[in-house]
């Protein structure tokens, strides 16, 4: 078995243990090595705006916003704008701040046909610590992997 499908095998675990809606969770180092090895794989941040332009952002992810700011009002046209940048067949990791807007972003994929739909755990600034602090624990920028700042 080859990196990628034991890297989807273990994602695939972990969706089956929970009963999820989608294909399964990635960790973000899982992730990053499918997206520069599986071929077709997408990475899609649903992050807002906002927070790609004060925290960071991935090179070369699809940018989507699952809920606008301020306010978070969700996006009427989330799935409208996946459907356009993301073919249904494709491999496709759902990435924000800490793996919750993603996990609703993958269930609707999965939902809309999306075959191969994965939230990434831990988002990209992860979890808080006991001082109430993101990206010191876990997540994409705490794993030093690719991202930059506006």
């Amino acid at each position: 078995m080859g990196q990628i499908s034991t890297t989807l095998a273990a994602a695939q675990e972990r969706g089956k243990t929970k009963n999820l809606p989608y294909s399964g969770e990635l960790l973000p180092e899982e992730a990053n090595r499918l997206l520069q090895s599986a071929p077709g794989a997408k990475l899609v941040d649903v992050r807002t705006q906002a927070e790609r332009d004060w925290v960071g952002r991935i090179p070369g992810a699809i940018e989507i916003e699952w809920a606008t700011y301020p306010g978070m009002k969700p996006n009427p046209n989330f799935l409208a704008s996946l459907q356009q940048q993301v073919d249904k067949e494709a491999l496709v990791m759902f990435l924000c701040r800490s793996g919750q807007r993603s996990h609703a972003a993958a269930s609707v994929a999965a939902q809309a046909g999306y075959t191969e739909a994965y939230n990434i755990l831990e988002g990209f600034e992860g979890d808080k610590n006991p001082a109430n602090r993101r990206n010191v624990l876990n997540g994409w920028r705490a794993a030093n992997l690719p991202w930059e700042q506006s």
